[in-house]
């Protein structure tokens, strides 16, 4: 005889319809979830689950920490020549520019 968890003693069934099937079936694919079991168990209690993509985040994120390193080296040759240079605001202007668009494009990701 097959051992069962024992924290989950109390099995529950219930019937659905093959379009019913079909749709709870799409629903874990989307939810990147492979256990139905665990599934069912999660929409039962919780009645939704969110799985929310991070890749363009953690892309932005990257990007963000390029335009803070190119502006850290500008910062190094201020302070090392005491001089600021019309190049420098320059670049330090465009790269204020590209954050301000990466976080726009996020943000209108997000909504």
């Amino acid at each position: 005889m097959e051992k069962r968890n024992l924290t989950r003693p109390l099995q529950m069934i219930f019937r659905v319809s093959e379009h019913e099937k079909n749709l709870i079936l799409r629903k874990m694919e989307l939810a990147k979830t492979k256990k139905q079991s665990a599934y069912l168990r999660k929409m039962a209690i919780d009645g939704a689950i969110f799985h929310i993509d991070y890749s363009q985040l953690r892309e932005i994120c990257g990007e963000l920490g390029k335009i803070g390193a190119n502006i850290n080296q500008i910062a190094k040759r201020v302070n090392t020549s005491s001089r600021i240079y019309d190049e420098d605001i320059a670049e330090i202007k465009k790269k204020q520019a590209e954050i301000f668009e990466l976080v726009n494009s996020m943000k209108g990701k997000l909504l």
